[in-house]
């Protein structure tokens, strides 16, 4: 697993370590497609839950892979730390389970919303207990569509640039065959606080045409 700035994670590839494009698209969607069921059907087995013996071996590979240090594992303040506690707090769980919750923190890092509750002192250990307490619904990506729409009120354009992104990065992993779960995620966030954008500035303007042909008529 992945590990990178607070909790950047991804599941891994189930489709092995080949990452040759798929010659057509109907032909990356049916990859993708095989790799969702795998890992579905995979995750989901009764020995695919968090136990002690597997958080021993992930932060075993997570200290190999950052070169860090297995004594960061008791303090919660380093990635490793901070890793070792979301495990730790997960125990029982499904595969399936943890790596959803992988998948909201890797959107709460891409948004820039850890970065903020950082800044408000927030730790680690309490942001993990928060947001582990729900699930990746509409009412979280309406939450995140909303933080878009700040930025975008802040950087004209923003969001439309983003969204080319994304959509870049889906096509990038759709034809290698990949999870794209949290690629589709930013997409429909995205999209989301596009098209409430788009919903208000009508509803706008529709409203100044009804206060301008009233004003007229009362004239």
């Amino acid at each position: 697993m992945m590990l990178q700035c607070f909790m950047s994670w991804q599941a891994p590839n189930r489709r092995g370590d080949s990452q040759e494009s798929c010659l057509s698209r109907a032909e990356a969607r049916r990859d993708a497609a095989k790799v969702a069921l795998i890992n579905s059907l995979f995750n989901e087995l009764p020995c695919r839950r968090i136990t002690k013996e597997f958080i021993i071996e992930s932060v075993r590979e997570a200290v190999s892979s950052t070169s860090g240090n297995l004594k960061d594992a008791d303090d919660p303040s380093t990635s490793i730390g901070a890793y070792h506690y979301m495990l730790e707090s997960n125990i029982g769980k499904t595969m399936l389970e943890f790596q959803e919750l992988m998948i909201v923190f890797q959107l709460l890092h891409w948004n820039g919303s850890l970065k903020a509750l950082r800044e408000t002192k927030c730790s680690r250990q309490e942001v993990i207990s928060y947001y582990s307490q729900y699930s990746l619904d509409e009412k979280m990506r309406s939450h995140m569509a909303l933080d878009w729409i700040t930025k975008e009120q802040e950087s004209p354009g923003i969001i439309s640039q983003e969204l080319q992104v994304a959509l870049r990065e889906l096509e990038e992993v759709r034809k290698a065959g990949q999870e794209l779960r949290f690629y589709k995620e930013k997409k429909e966030i995205l999209s989301l606080a596009l098209s409430q954008i788009y919903s208000d500035q009508v509803t706008t303007s529709s409203w100044d045409d009804q206060m301008s042909l009233a004003l007229h008529g009362y004239q």
